[in-house]
């Protein structure tokens, strides 16, 4: 990583290997949680929008198998912290492609003999309105504030990469799954999945992740959810199991 600073951490209880940078946008709960519902399976193809360091990538691919894909990033000191990251762990299937989501084009991005669609794209969009305060860091403006519009362009780009009834899941406030529906609606993604995050019972959700399906009739289906944290702030065991065991959110369907 050169001259830049980066601190050592782990994910999933000790079983991957994560590095990212001291300040700037730090990861939390949503991509771990996030990979936990992706319905992929050992040899699919996959691509994370607005990687960051990595890490809903090295969670999918330690519960998955032989996954191979893209992580797609703009910010080009971040996108090679991530190839470091995959690398350190690794992750030899994946590759990261330095770009702006809403600046793809709608062709794929995996294309050529032998090349198929993707089966599960996967992102954490930014979540703040692009009205809201900016950030004087820039990593961390990039990765947190919502230009208007942005919304649907990562919908209908990340779409545009799937093959037939491949999966785009987000993960999103929930002050944005009415959009998110829309968005997907309008993309001709169908069977759209929602699956709340309660911080502890009682109170209302403040994370969600929504999941539509690549040209499905299905209708929406609300999921049973989880809690986060006991009263006294712990993690709950079903939340320990995703955060620390790695394991699923929802069986496959």
């Amino acid at each position: 990583m050169g001259d830049a600073p980066v601190t050592t951490g782990t994910l999933l209880g000790g079983k991957v290997v994560y590095r990212q940078f001291p300040t700037g946008n730090r990861t939390g709960l949503e991509p771990v949680l996030m990979a936990a519902f992706v319905p992929a399976r050992a040899g699919e193809v996959v691509l994370e929008g607005g990687c960051g360091a990595g890490a809903g990538l090295l969670c999918l691919t330690n519960r998955v198998p032989r996954l191979t894909g893209v992580g797609l990033e703009q910010d080009p000191a971040t996108a090679t912290l991530a190839r470091h990251n995959l690398a350190l762990n690794g992750r030899h299937g994946l590759r990261m492609h330095v770009a702006s989501i809403p600046a793809l084009p709608d062709d794929p991005l995996l294309s050529g003999p032998g090349v198929r669609r993707i089966d599960h794209a996967f992102a954490n969009p930014p979540w703040h309105g692009h009205d809201s305060s900016a950030s004087a860091h820039m990593q961390r403006d990039l990765a947190r504030r919502l230009p208007a519009g942005t919304l649907v362009a990562w919908v209908r780009t990340l779409a545009a990469q799937l093959r037939h009834h491949g999966t785009l899941t987000l993960a999103l406030p929930a002050s944005l799954l009415s959009a998110s529906i829309a968005a997907m609606e309008d993309t001709r993604l169908g069977r759209i999945r929602i699956f709340p995050f309660w911080p502890r019972q009682g109170h209302a959700a403040r994370i969600v992740l929504v999941q539509g399906r690549a040209n499905s009739r299905a209708g929406s289906e609300m999921l049973p959810g989880l809690t986060l944290h006991e009263t006294s702030g712990e993690f709950t065991p079903a939340a320990r199991a995703v955060l620390e065991d790695g394991a699923p959110l929802m069986p496959h369907a």
